[in-house]
């Protein structure tokens, strides 16, 4: 799928709906917390693994592909892998967005900068440069595992991760996820109630029976 197309697709979507279409979703941990003026993510996963030095972070922005979502894995450190210069780097090259499992700093220019950025702590103490650290490998962020190109989606509610080769098939559940949310919300906005649009005494009998169901969408 074309990077235009995709970005245009999630935008009709949000990440709740694409947990629903696939409960098995690779969710970050809440703790990486969105920190500065826009949350919405939508681009490949170029990885960055490092520990308590921000080398490998500040090589990633300078060589990194437009669009490219930068996705360090910092072992969770409270160190700042990055901070305004990298923002400030990254809006320069076109980066999709910064995502760090440890500390994010400089907070007076980061909470309205419309570069995506997200950490899992704020800190004024950063990291060394004198390491190479590791680009483009597997890494663990916000305990989740993230291959390099696998697709990044984010927005105020978290942050997910897709194989690319799946993106398409979600994004589609996802649609059919917000239409049938959509109609359910008309009916509840004349009011009818939940169970006029959800299976939901069907459901609780055929559980009560020890059967097999799933809470579904009425037509």
């Amino acid at each position: 799928m074309l990077m235009d197309e995709l970005v245009e697709r999630f935008l009709t979507v949000d990440t709740t709906a694409i947990c629903d279409g696939d409960k098995t979703t690779r969710v970050m941990a809440s703790a990486i917390r969105p920190r500065s003026a826009n949350s919405r993510i939508v681009g490949p996963a170029f990885t960055v693994r490092c520990r308590d030095d921000f080398l490998a972070v500040l090589r990633a922005v300078e060589i990194a592909s437009s669009g490219d979502v930068v996705i360090v894995d910092g072992g969770g450190r409270e160190i700042a892998l990055a901070g305004e210069l990298f923002a400030r780097g990254a809006l320069v090259r076109d980066i999709g967005g910064i995502i760090v499992d440890a500390g994010y700093r400089d907070m007076a220019y980061v909470a309205d900068c419309e570069l995506p950025i997200y950490s899992r702590f704020v800190t004024p103490l950063a990291g060394t440069a004198s390491k190479l650290g590791e680009l483009q490998i597997p890494v663990t962020c916000g305990g989740v595992s993230v291959n390099p190109s696998d697709i990044i989606l984010a927005d105020d509610e978290g942050i997910v991760v897709i194989d690319p080769n799946k993106i398409q098939t979600l994004l589609d559940s996802a649609v059919a996820v917000k239409e049938a949310e959509s109609k359910l919300i008309e009916r509840l906005d004349t009011g009818s109630t939940l169970s006029d649009g959800l299976n939901v005494l069907e459901h609780v009998d055929a559980l009560t029976r020890s059967e097999p169901s799933s809470l579904k969408f009425l037509a």
